[in-house]
């Protein structure tokens, strides 16, 4: 069982990975407007975009098994994240 501090320092992370998804889809949205930028820059920053969406899946997952600790297993429970 995790401490209000480590549940805290959890939403936390999730919020900051949140906003720094946020700003790269922005910043994904102002490289493929601008039409001046190779298929690989533009590859590895929707990749990086998935993998905070991951990330913020995984916390959130582990976060709520805190709020049912008697549940299943938190961090997977075989459904496919929604991008």
């Amino acid at each position: 069982m995790m401490t209000e501090a480590e549940i805290e320092a959890l939403k936390e992370k999730i919020n900051s990975l949140r906003t720094e998804h946020h700003d790269l889809d922005a910043a994904i949205a102002r490289v493929e407007e601008s039409r001046i930028f190779e298929d690989e820059q533009l590859h590895r920053l929707k990749k990086k975009k998935l993998y905070l969406k991951d990330q913020i899946v995984l916390l959130e997952r582990r976060l709520e098994g805190e709020a049912h600790p008697l549940g299943e297993d938190a961090t997977f429970r075989g459904a496919s994240p929604s991008y």
